[in-house]
């Protein structure tokens, strides 16, 4: 293998790498907002537009923060009984499982 198609198969698996982790962010982005629609009693087309608002809402900023601001204050405006921890332990147990989602796809 030459050092060119060592550089392009890098490339190739980081390209891949970036979309998996991209896909996997929007996925528990989907999965976070339906939970959040169901605390604040949400369903059906409802709980879909507000986990579509959640998947926009990353798309303000990298990381999660803006992810955690808009369900924090949206619970905090429905006096919805979660804490921080709770909240930040959800994105993480549904990260997980939107990465199994994803690579099983």
């Amino acid at each position: 293998m030459s050092m060119k198609d060592r550089e392009d198969a890098y490339e190739n698996k980081f390209a891949h790498d970036q979309e998996l982790r991209f896909k996997a962010m929007a996925r528990r982005n989907k999965l976070l907002g339906l939970w959040a629609a169901e605390k604040l009693g949400k369903s059906g087309a409802e709980a879909e537009a507000y986990a579509k608002e959640v998947i926009i809402a990353d798309l303000e900023e990298a990381g999660d923060e803006d992810v955690f601001r808009k369900i924090r204050g949206d619970f905090d405006a429905a006096s919805v009984d979660q804490s921080d921890h709770q909240i930040r332990r959800t994105m993480e147990e549904l990260l997980a499982e939107a990465v199994k989602q994803v690579q099983s796809d």
